[in-house]
């Protein structure tokens, strides 16, 4: 179980590597809230540092017109806790991303879909220094260095350990929380990683896939009782990869799930968005590992290999396009 223990609230200091719809509304509300933060920009780097960041929120729109921006990440300040909020495909830059940028007692916290990024990070940092965090949100970036939440926003935390064996709650999972909790994000704290991230993928995977092989938001698959039978009967699926994976998920979660997403406002999935703009998918993280790792399990998954081969398909054409 990791211990360690982060510097004090007023001498703690956040890194967000992406400053897209995620990295963009966690990073500005710790700002918000007093806290230290430096943003890694690409190509919204010019806008932010003249105009810093907008927020639209049912919570509150606000602007902070100051931020601290840089476009190269050798710029940057070593941080206590380093935020990777890329996009999965862009995790081959990590490995030049964050040594420099991390302390050496401090920790990477993943706010990503999907599976196994927590291991390749390890990799990076050791597997001492690795947090997962699973973001139950709707926001969109509309514009450079603008977000508009939507809906919901809490985070579930874990500690990362070797072959994701659980590591219960540690005292910086504590103080993180109390960070985030500052900037009125709701927290929750997972003892157990792994069950957490299968947990997230009941969402994940069917309403990810649906909305772009059919074209459709959030609302007009739940309204449609065939997609939303097609959509109860993957997220079945991923339950039974998750079990023989060794995540003993409760099968309630697939009622509630549903029954939240229908009270959802209409939302365009981060992959419908992602393929709207040509931009790549993240396909193997959110569909391809669950579903190998749940394969190799000996889970037998045809709904979750047709939606994967679909999205293949539909990457492929889109390139030759």
């Amino acid at each position: 179980m990791n211990s360690e223990k982060m510097p004090t609230e007023a001498n703690r200091c956040y890194a967000i590597l992406g400053t897209g719809a995620l990295g963009g509304f966690y990073g500005a509300r710790l700002q918000q809230a007093g806290l230290g933060v430096h943003f890694l920009l690409r190509s919204d780097y010019a806008q932010v540092r003249e105009h810093g960041l907008q927020v639209e929120s049912p919570q509150g729109n606000f602007r902070l017109p100051q931020v601290k921006v840089y476009k190269e990440i050798q710029q940057m300040p070593a941080c206590d806790v380093v935020v990777v909020a890329l996009k999965t495909t862009q995790n081959h830059l990590l490995p030049q991303l964050l040594p420099s940028v991390l302390k050496p007692e401090g920790v990477v916290l993943i706010l990503q879909n999907g599976l196994g990024m927590e291991s390749r990070v390890a990799e990076i940092v050791g597997p001492q220094r690795v947090m997962g965090g699973l973001c139950f949100v709707c926001a969109n970036k509309v514009a450079p260095g603008h977000i508009c939440h939507l809906d919901y926003g809490a985070i579930t935390l874990g500690e990362y350990g070797p072959g994701y064996q659980p590591q219960g709650i540690s005292p910086r999972m504590r103080q993180i929380a109390a960070d985030f909790e500052l900037a009125g994000i709701s927290i929750q704290l997972a003892e157990n990683l792994h069950l957490a991230r299968w947990q997230k993928l009941i969402w994940n995977i069917p309403f990810n896939g649906l909305s772009v092989v059919l074209d459709a938001q959030t609302d007009t698959l739940m309204k449609n009782p065939h997609t939303r039978n097609l959509a109860e009967a993957l997220m079945r699926e991923v339950v039974t990869a998750a079990h023989c994976c060794g995540a003993q998920v409760d099968q309630a979660l697939i009622a509630k799930m549903l029954a939240a997403t229908a009270k959802m406002k209409p939302y365009q999935t981060s992959m419908k968005i992602d393929f709207d703009a040509g931009r790549p998918l993240e396909i193997e993280a959110i569909i391809g590992t669950p579903l190998q790792q749940g394969q190799a399990a000996g889970a037998d998954l045809p709904l979750i290999t047709m939606l994967y081969q679909q999205l293949k398909f539909w990457r492929c054409w889109e390139r030759n396009a």
